[in-house]
């Protein structure tokens, strides 16, 4: 394909530097690019997150794109709505990055090491509640602003410690302030967090398929596809923050023949009145299955039905926010 293609993105640094990722993908394979900067209410907002929405800052781009302003538009998968977009397809899923939360703390300490009462930052109601059931007695208080900003407020003294996506700071490079990697166990990730999604409109075939053949990783993209399923299968009834990940393993089948199989975990959280809720009791209920990679979109909404049954329906949250 001879035309350059324009790739639309938010003007943060982790936005450019994911766009970039994409880009040069692209060129390394010999096609020409432009990277379009769009600024979406969510880079012009200080409100939380689930108060603005968790389409805010997907959807100036997606408009840019149906207006022919851009031909490709880069999203961090975990902000994108679960109903699909009329008039635009999901092209390609690059590799996942480490999916995993981390904490930065204050003077190197991990979460155990934290004593109580000390003030962690999330602006996630997904973290939140998984930091309350782990009854360490902290105290969690939301927060915006972009990475410098939430470390920053660690190193200057006006919180203990930050949660962040290990994804976006490898992506800014600011991986060595990382003082613990939670583990799945600890804190189960949002649906598709690490991941990035790819857009283009439906009519630009040539570039969906430019995009598949170059970018696209089928691993990322089933295990996202379960993730998403479940996320779309409890926003359907439920209102509460909710974990997931996937993973492609190794398994056996009838014959003791090695097969690649798609592993779900997933969580959902009951007693959290409210983002910014102290030290109340949560309850989270957790579920896991397995199926073939090609029945991962049912291997969601399976996992779905499970917390359903558990209690899921009738948990109260704060949003439909899984962040």
């Amino acid at each position: 394909m001879t035309r350059t293609i324009r790739i639309g993105t938010r003007g943060s640094k982790l936005a450019l530097a994911q766009t970039g990722t994409i880009a040069r993908m692209l060129e390394e394979a010999g096609q020409s690019v432009e990277i379009v900067r769009v600024s979406t209410p969510g880079d012009r907002s200080s409100a939380p997150i689930a108060e603005i929405g968790v389409g805010v800052f997907t959807s100036a781009l997606r408009e840019a794109l149906l207006e022919k302003q851009i031909d490709v538009a880069v999203h961090s998968y975990k902000d994108l709505p679960t109903a699909p977009e009329s008039g635009i397809v999901l092209a390609a899923v690059p590799p996942r990055a480490d999916p995993r939360d981390a904490l930065i703390a204050r003077d190197g300490l991990t979460l155990g090491e934290l004593p109580p009462g000390s003030v962690v930052g999330t602006g996630s109601p997904r973290r939140i509640a998984q930091l309350r059931a782990l009854g360490l007695g902290l105290e969690i208080t939301p927060i915006r602003g972009n990475i410098d900003t939430r470390i920053g407020k660690v190193t200057s003294g006006e919180l203990d410690a930050v949660v962040l996506a290990r994804a976006g700071l490898t992506r800014v490079d600011r991986l060595h302030d990382i003082t613990e990697t939670l583990e799945p166990i600890q804190m189960l990730p949002a649906p598709a967090q690490g991941a990035l999604a790819v857009e283009t409109r439906v009519d630009e075939v040539d570039v969906e398929h430019l995009l598949q053949s170059i970018v696209d990783d089928e691993v990322t993209r089933v295990a996202v596809t379960a993730e998403r399923a479940m996320l779309a299968a409890l926003e359907a009834g439920c209102s509460a923050p909710v974990g997931a990940l996937a993973e492609v393993v190794e398994d056996l089948d009838e014959n003791g023949s090695v097969v690649e199989r798609i592993s779900l975990r997933g969580v959902a959280a009951a007693g959290l009145e409210g983002i910014g809720a102290g030290s109340g009791p949560v309850e989270i209920l957790r579920a896991s299955a397995v199926a073939e990679k090609s029945e991962a979109e049912q291997l969601g909404r399976d996992l779905a039905a499970e917390l359903l049954d558990l209690g899921a329906g009738m948990l109260s949250g704060p949003g439909r926010n899984s962040r």
